[in-house]
């Protein structure tokens, strides 16, 4: 009797696994099927102490990164309203003025990100 428990324990771990992983592939979030806002959140290292302090210079290697992200502006507002950016001491209200910062023309001016704008 126990090995039987053992058994279906077993595969009821191994479907539930399988289930998560369809669920994981197959779903597409804000950055797309293939990354994170978390994974898309490390490649903004560049961008730390902007994110902190809106005196702060933006670099160009961090407004190279922000042009890239806000090609999709709901990815954008993921990466800096995601755990990771959050981790990084980035405070959301001075992220989200990166982009204007780096005087990019085609960033998505009155998107909404969260319970912030994007100026």
């Amino acid at each position: 009797m126990e090995a039987y428990t053992k058994v279906f324990g077993i595969l009821g771990l191994l479907v539930f696994v399988s289930i998560s992983e369809i669920h994981r592939v197959e779903g597409a979030g804000e950055c797309g099927r293939s990354t994170t806002p978390d994974n898309e959140a490390i490649k903004l290292i560049p961008c730390v102490s902007a994110a902190k302090d809106e005196k702060a210079e933006v670099t160009q290697n961090c407004c190279t990164q922000i042009e890239k992200l806000g090609k999709n502006p709901s990815c954008l507002c993921a990466v800096m309203l995601s755990n990771t950016a959050k981790m990084s001491g980035a405070d959301p209200k001075v992220a989200i003025t990166i982009p204007k910062r780096c005087n990019l023309a085609n960033r998505p001016i009155g998107y909404k990100c969260g319970p912030y704008t994007l100026p």
